[in-house]
């Protein structure tokens, strides 16, 4: 087994090298877990080591893209933790009724599944008309997966308990096409989702938004980036917006805390204080 202190170093030169090479900046995510997915993906792909993946990734950009899905964990699925979904169908959706566009914000959006999900119980409330949503991640490999809305249909099958879960009205059969094991979705579901490349860690706010999700994103970062992250949230919501953060993610420790009155604790679902 390689020295645990070599292997950190070497973490950090191929973190450094990623970041002078390809602009991507990893340095203030939470560094145990990079530790652990990079050197799962040194493990599958037969490297020696870190240090011997550095000149691969320097060299080849597919290489390089290969590591930046492993890094960016894709955790996803339809209607995923949907009781928090169903607090925000309960609770949020209501007074996004009150607007008369929407703009709502998925960040860290994976292969798309969730933002998806949200179309669907938009439809159903009566909404989805009259909302953007976007969707947002630095893989592309994942937002590509995202763009053709095709799916096992297996993964769709365990999706049907958890859309009733959340609010779900019709059945889930209702909004995809199946064939040879794949389900496609229907056309009408991606009308008003852009799915676009965005850095939370560089890039910047883009539109005001009535509703922001990301979730389980923050976990990953460190408490600089969070409050980066936060702060850019902050900023791109409207007067009483609403935030949702994933279930150990909170705005407690967060600069930006006062800005916002905790609506429900359970789900970790912010409104932003109308000052």
């Amino acid at each position: 087994m390689q020295d645990k202190a070599l292997q950190e170093l070497e973490t950090r030169l191929l973190i450094e090298a990623i970041h002078q090479r390809w602009g991507y900046d990893f340095r203030q995510y939470r560094f145990a877990s990079l530790v652990q997915q990079i050197d799962k993906h040194v493990q599958v792909h037969g490297y020696t080591n870190i240090a011997e993946l550095i000149p691969a990734v320097l060299h080849s950009h597919v290489k390089f893209k290969r590591l930046l899905f492993d890094i960016s964990v894709t955790v996803t699925c339809m209607f995923r933790d949907p009781v928090s979904i169903r607090a925000l169908y309960n609770r949020v959706f209501p007074r996004l009724e009150t607007y008369p566009f929407l703009n709502i914000w998925h960040a860290g959006c994976a292969t798309g599944e969730e933002a998806y999900s949200m179309a669907i119980l938009l439809e159903e409330y009566g909404l989805y008309d009259r909302t953007q949503i976007y969707a947002t991640d630095i893989n592309d490999r994942s937002l590509e997966t995202a763009n053709k809305g095709i799916y096992p249909v297996s993964e769709l099958r365990v999706g049907q308990a958890l859309y009733f879960q959340a609010g779900g009205k019709k059945s889930l059969t209702d909004y995809y096409h199946a064939r040879y094991g794949a389900a496609k979705l229907n056309s009408r579901l991606s009308k008003n989702i852009v799915f676009s490349n965005h850095n939370l860690v560089t890039d910047g706010m883009f539109a005001e938004m009535q509703l922001i999700v990301c979730k389980n994103v923050l976990i990953y970062f460190n408490r600089m980036l969070q409050n980066r992250v936060l702060k850019l949230f902050a900023d791109s919501l409207c007067r009483a917006g609403y935030l949702c953060l994933g279930a150990h993610e909170s705005l407690a420790l967060s600069p930006v805390r006062d800005q916002f009155e905790l609506i429900d604790s359970e789900h970790n679902i912010y409104k932003k204080i109308a000052v």
